[in-house]
């Protein structure tokens, strides 16, 4: 049921990322992800993006839920991502801005992407990264979608376990019961 995978890859009071050159979300500043591929489970597939997006491979990937969507609208049912963040350290050199097939990737500070006018990131990014930087419990950040727009943020807390193959899928079976 989940496809996706999205990391934000944090050293210090900053963020790694990725200005979208592309739809979804082109010209707007998010973490680095893509596609689970045949077989891969979720970890395996967020380590294998954040070395094809980024070049990097020696970090400390954890974790930390999912975000899933829906839209009160009609314009689309539901879309879902397993959410996690990589560390690493402050000696690790990791020179910026880098353009790359998918956009371009930078360093941002966090207190800019939290910034409540930034208009820059995409909408969703600011009502859930504080709870993946400070809280060291996982969530399904289920966001609500209208014409387009962020209409609505709901953070429930669930189980790590969610991360393993076919977890995720009984978790949201689950609840779309």
């Amino acid at each position: 049921m989940i496809k996706y995978n999205i990391c934000f890859v944090r050293q210090g009071n900053r963020i790694l990322l990725l200005n979208r050159e592309y739809p979804t979300w082109m010209g707007r500043w998010n973490g680095v992800g893509g596609k689970l591929e045949p077989g891969e489970s979720p970890r395996e597939s967020m380590r294998r993006e954040l070395a094809e997006e980024t070049g990097i491979t020696a970090c400390r990937l954890i974790y930390k839920g999912l975000v899933t969507w829906t839209s009160d609208d009609g314009a689309f049912d539901f879309g879902g991502m397993y959410l996690y963040l990589a560390e690493v350290p402050e000696s690790f050199a990791y020179s910026t801005p880098v353009k790359t097939a998918e956009g371009i990737l930078d360093w941002k500070p966090i207190d800019w992407i939290l910034h409540p006018e930034n208009v820059g990131v995409t909408s969703n990014v600011p009502v859930f990264l504080p709870a993946v930087l400070e809280d060291s419990r996982c969530y399904d950040h289920r966001c609500l979608y209208r014409n387009g727009e962020l209409a609505g943020h709901v953070a429930v807390a669930i189980d790590p376990a969610t991360e393993e193959r076919g977890a995720a899928g009984d978790y949201l079976r689950e609840r779309f019961r």
